[in-house]
């Protein structure tokens, strides 16, 4: 690398700087590439997938379909590898089309105005222009014509209020505004948008002020934290319902991942310095200071009862475990203790509260896909093995059924398979099939260590296979870390968290995610009061009650 960098520096004397920024992509990308390469727990999939990414760990993109397979793993007979093959394949097949054009329908498009036109010359009952004869009626469905304009995220519009001076007494009238139009700048809809492109879509402040600037209608970055940072306290007597309702879930997923907050990370910074500064001695006598948590995290907590979903998101110090015991503090005491689903961290588990916890399967599948290239017969039975059970998921699914029935159709139909599983995971190990310190050892061992709680879902109504659900739910996080990269205090990492938990638990329920915030400013006084009446699945329910809300 230093022979390298000395090379680049004499190249930007003589190339352009267009070629010379090509040049230095590549040897910084060669560096990049070579500390991959030096880590041992780097395999060349693991790198391919580092470098060009992974489209799918679909069964059959991992080990094929099994055709040009010579041997099968130890303890698979012929009839048991065709008979799982032929499962997997139904499972990973290709899914037909649908009939159709694929472009939406008027139906889809659920928050357009409609606008009703009547025919220019006719009227139901008049005769028919064509025959002379007859006479035309209403059809039972219209016409439709579908029009998209484009238009700034935050619209507004000017009302010159015209002004008339008297001449003799200099009386000042204004004309009054139209009717419905508030004194308040902002709408409750425009809190609601910067929201949802912020917390929901991941749009960072700077970037709506320029495209804001760019249609003519500015609105700083500063102005749109304000106008968050304000419609965050009408809007959280629902955050705190939903935290005390999810307390009381059937079904608990919890996981987090990396956040920056950039008050707590000076907060380290200023005490790592002052330690530095204190004599030695001192320094030792500080309390704790070798055990202080330096990690930012945001955790991720979907909590599921009676087919009711609700997403939180927390961020700050804590670990997801942590997180989930202060929100099952709230859990009524007459409950019995919760289904758990988690990776196997200790982190996420919640230190003195008992759950029944169980582990994600695709977390334990997904370290036989890392190496199916290394051991491709060996990961081809795990993994088709494991597609027999979510196969029979999907038809549990389908066929609608409750918890007890769905437990006992794994029971007889996902058990047989798991345990031929289990007894030829074990024999790997204590037959010295397998080295326990490589790759594939690493995974077998993984999924006996845990083999109880991989496969709670055999023995214990409603839980669930995997952690997805949660898992998909941070992807709000990680992208809103993407863009915007940072929040500056805990307090705007609390806002974010506010409406990310409400944004998404709209999304899981069904609901407008931008028509509930904007009720809720509209109707903040009701929701302090009464916040369980102003859920995501039932605020439509209060507002027929409520009647037609106010425009101010």
């Amino acid at each position: 690398m230093t022979a390298l960098e000395d090379a680049l520096r004499q190249a930007e004397e003589t190339l352009d700087e267009k070629h010379y920024a090509v040049l230095k992509a590549v040897v910084e990308a060669y560096d990049t590439i070579t500390d991959l390469v030096e880590n041992k727990n780097t395999t060349i999939a693991r790198l391919r997938k580092l470098l060009f990414g992974s489209p799918t760990e679909k069964t059959k993109a991992v080990v094929g379909n099994g055709e040009d397979s010579q041997a099968l793993p130890q303890g698979m007979s012929t009839s048991q590898s065709a008979s799982v093959a032929s499962i997997a394949a139904a499972d990973d097949g290709e899914k037909t089309s649908p009939k159709g054009h694929g472009r939406n329908g008027a139906d889809a498009y659920a928050g357009a105005k409609k606008v009703e036109i009547r025919h220019q010359s006719l009227q139901p009952g008049d005769p028919c222009p064509k025959c002379e004869e007859g006479t035309v009626y209403e059809t039972g469905r219209p016409g439709v014509l579908v029009r998209l304009v484009g238009q700034a995220p935050i619209a507004a519009t000017v009302y010159e209020l015209q002004k008339l001076r008297c001449n003799l007494c200099s009386e000042v009238f204004t004309a009054q505004a139209p009717e419905g139009i508030g004194t308040e700048k902002y709408d409750a809809t425009s809190g609601s948008m910067v929201a949802l492109l912020k917390y929901g879509s991941g749009m960072p402040f700077n970037r709506m002020e320029g495209l804001q600037a760019n249609l003519g209608i500015p609105l700083p970055a500063s102005t749109q934290w304000d106008i968050v940072e304000a419609k965050a306290e009408w809007v959280e007597p629902a955050f705190e319902e939903l935290i005390r309702q999810a307390a009381d879930g059937e079904v608990v997923h919890n996981d987090d991942t990396t956040v920056k907050i950039l008050e707590m990370m000076g907060e380290r910074a200023k005490a790592e310095a002052f330690a530095e500064d204190l004599p030695k001695d001192a320094a030792e006598e500080s309390p704790k200071k070798k055990q202080d948590r330096r990690g930012l995290f945001t955790s991720g907590i979907v909590s599921t009862r009676e087919g009711r979903k609700i997403a939180l998101f927390l961020s700050g110090r804590q670990h997801a475990g942590e997180n989930l015991k202060d929100v099952l503090s709230h859990r009524a005491a007459t409950l019995a203790a919760p289904i758990q689903m988690c990776d196997a961290l200790s982190r996420n588990l919640p230190a003195e509260l008992a759950t029944i916890v169980a582990h994600c399967l695709a977390h334990g599948r997904r370290q036989f896909v890392d190496v199916a290239e290394q051991f491709p017969e060996e990961c081809r039975y795990v993994l088709e093995s494991l597609s027999v059970v979510y196969r029979n998921e999907v038809m549990a699914r389908e066929r609608n059924l409750s918890p007890s029935a769905r437990r006992h159709f794994h029971q007889s139909e996902s058990g047989p398979t798991m345990e031929k599983l289990h007894i030829w995971l074990g024999r790997q190990l204590e037959g010295r099939l397998v080295e326990p310190n490589s790759s594939l050892g690493g995974a077998i061992s993984y999924m006996l260590k845990h083999w109880d709680r991989l496969t709670l879902f055999l023995r214990v109504p409603d839980a669930p296979l995997d952690n997805n659900i949660c898992e998909r739910a941070l992807k709000k996080a990680i992208l809103h870390r993407k863009n915007a990269l940072f929040y500056k205090t805990g307090h705007g990492a609390h806002v974010g968290d506010v409406f990310m938990s409400l944004i998404h638990t709209c999304e899981l329920c069904g609901a407008n995610p931008f028509d509930y915030l904007t009720e809720l400013e509209r109707h903040a006084g009701k929701l302090s009061s009464n916040p369980q009446n102003w859920m995501p699945w039932n605020y439509q329910a209060t507002l027929d009650g409520v009647g037609a809300p106010s425009a101010g």
